[in-house]
């Protein structure tokens, strides 16, 4: 390889709230366990390697949630229920529904790679099993210091390699094998608490030495184009079927409001303005681009379908190689943002390939493609976005891709050629023209909507379940919008509404619904998701109607509340 390439990677880290207002407690635990897990091991990765640069997004909502159990660690206020099953000191007298809580949640992970490895967890998991096909009431003669061990196995299982390899305590727990006392789960508690208070600091450290950019979502990771207009799900699949409702009542005020609040807790955490945004889901418009543009971002990137889409309505789709690899610029109101497109294939082969494979082997075949990248780029240095989940494809990885992400890592580093930048770092460089050729920023009269899953929005509308959630929220924000104007609530009953209001506005919802989720996990975000919208009713001080007692899911229960599997990558 002899000519130069520039090669981003964008990091997405993004968790719902998980948090039920009503009680303030946590309804599902996976933000501390993908930090403890995913979070800590992606910053170590970065400190290790200083000329690696990178970009990293983080969604607000959950940064907010990482504080929350920061305070919560702090003061010993627990309001996650597994944190407090955890130091619970006698587990013998339990309750029913705290015993159903440890055996649904502890084995809710990969069991080829976080719990087959290991012998311990293992036995806990085949003799679950065994005594499971006897029955509900079977379970009940599980001890409490099975409870202990299933507990403390959890965890061990969840931390992140490198936090394994820094910390010997987690390899003498694990030698140990079983029979945990209060006291081995108090040490496990323990550090869950300082790796999880720790995170936002790295990640602050690695940005202000330069080697990462730190973008951002807005705030609570809504769909940024649907909110704005239904009909933009139509620019890519003309036939899509819509809600009811003509349009989300006030979206782009809604939209304005997600982004505000993100540069203001951006600003608090990390002290900048954050210059780039990562549309939740990768989600664009031209509308969204324009707002954007409104608010002074520098860039935002999405998916490569999109680029497609819109290269083709606008009549000029050369051969991959020639129109991938560049920045662009909209025609219009939105000219002043960069937009930057994902390579889809080299991120789905990090995505959900390489876990198959020897670290060394994907790091090498993972070069070798961007060498072939720059050999076909003429004149021109190409620009290479990797973007993809910062948290989901490792637990496919053996020891959480610890391998692959040293090795291709190092290779990077090494590699004369490639150089790992940020995209506010691109441009800066683009601009000074410094002592090598860019991809010259290609021009686009206008994108067709669509998101980084198939170019589409199908992912999150479309479906009669997909729809009438929807239709549920425009019924919702109808309500919010009318008692606000009747002035009928105090300043701190308005905040709670609107806090409550951004949390139902967010994309994972309308994400689970679909045949194609487990119908367990989908009737468990169909109840939480009800849930959540008839706690905006009750803030607003109105009835809550009586079509969110029913399913929406024909999969869905018919309960208030419940937990539910992670999304996958």
């Amino acid at each position: 390889m002899s000519k130069p390439l520039d090669l981003v990677f964008l990091w997405h880290m993004h968790q719902p709230d998980y948090r039920d207002y009503s009680t303030g407690d946590f309804v599902l635990p996976w933000v501390y366990l993908h930090a403890i897990k995913d979070y800590s091991d992606m910053a170590a990765h970065l400190e290790k390697h200083p000329q690696v640069k990178a970009v990293v997004n983080f969604v607000p909502i959950l940064l907010d949630q990482l504080e929350d159990y920061e305070q919560q660690f702090a003061s010993g206020q627990l309001r996650d229920p597994l944190l407090r099953l955890l130091v619970r000191e006698d587990l013998n007298e339990v309750s029913i529904e705290d015993r159903q809580l440890i055996l649904e949640s502890c084995f809710r992970s990969n069991l080829g790679k976080m719990v087959a490895p290991y012998p311990a967890y293992k036995r806990l998991f085949d003799l679950f099993k065994t005594i499971e096909s006897n029955g509900r009431v079977a379970l009940s003669y599980l001890s409490g210091q099975y409870l202990a061990d299933l507990l403390t196995w959890y965890h061990l299982a969840w931390f992140g390699e490198t936090v394994r390899r820094e910390h010997d305590v987690l390899i003498e727990m694990m030698s140990k094998d079983e029979n945990f006392s209060y006291s081995d789960r108090r040490l496990i508690f323990d550090l869950v608490g300082k790796v999880v208070s720790g995170i936002i600091p790295r990640y602050r450290k690695l940005a202000e030495s330069g080697q990462i950019e730190i973008s951002a979502t807005p705030h609570y990771h809504p769909l940024a184009p649907l909110l704005l207009d239904f009909n933009s799900a139509r620019e890519c699949e003309p036939g899509s079927s819509l809600p009811q409702a003509l349009i989300y009542p006030g979206g782009k005020t809604r939209v304005q409001a997600h982004i505000h609040s993100t540069i203001t807790s951006h600003r608090a955490r990390f002290g900048v303005t954050p210059h780039g945004i990562w549309p939740a889901e990768g989600a664009v418009s031209t509308s969204l681009i324009e707002v954007l543009a409104g608010q002074e971002c520098r860039w935002a990137a999405s998916g490569e379908g999109v680029l497609a889409n819109s290269l083709r309505k606008a009549g000029d789709l050369p051969e991959r190689a020639k129109y991938l690899y560049r920045p662009y610029r909209l025609k219009g109101e939105a000219h002043s943002v960069s937009c930057f497109f994902r390579d889809d294939r080299l991120s789905d082969l990090i995505g959900f390939e390489y876990s198959n494979w020897n670290g060394k082997d994907a790091a090498n075949n993972f070069v070798t493609q961007l060498q072939e990248i720059a050999n076909q780029a003429g004149d021109e240095v190409p620009l290479v976005g990797v973007i993809l989940d910062g948290e989901n494809a490792w637990e496919y990885y053996p020891y959480n891709g610890y391998h692959f992400l040293n090795d291709l890592y190092s290779a990077l580093e090494a590699h004369p050629r490639i150089r790992t930048t940020t995209y506010s770092e691109y441009l800066d460089r683009s601009v000074r023209k410094d002592a090598v050729a860019y991809a010259k920023p290609g021009e686009l009269p206008g994108l067709v909507a669509g998101s980084w899953v198939y170019g589409t929005f199908s992912t999150w509308i479309g479906s009669p379940d997909k729809n009438h959630a929807w239709d549920l929220l425009c019924m919702a924000k109808q309500s919010y919008d009318m008692v606000m104007a009747a002035g009928r609530l105090t300043a701190p009953e308005k905040e709670a509404a609107e806090k409550q209001l951004s949390s139902c506005e967010s994309s994972d919802w309308f994400w689970w619904f679909g045949d194609y989720n487990p119908s367990d996990a989908v009737g468990s975000f169909d109840r939480l998701y009800r849930h959540n919208l008839m706690q905006l009713y009750r803030l607003l001080k109105l009835p809550v109607p009586e079509n969110l007692y029913s399913p929406i899911s024909r999969g869905g229960g018919e309960a208030e509340g419940g937990g539910t599997m992670r999304r996958g990558s």
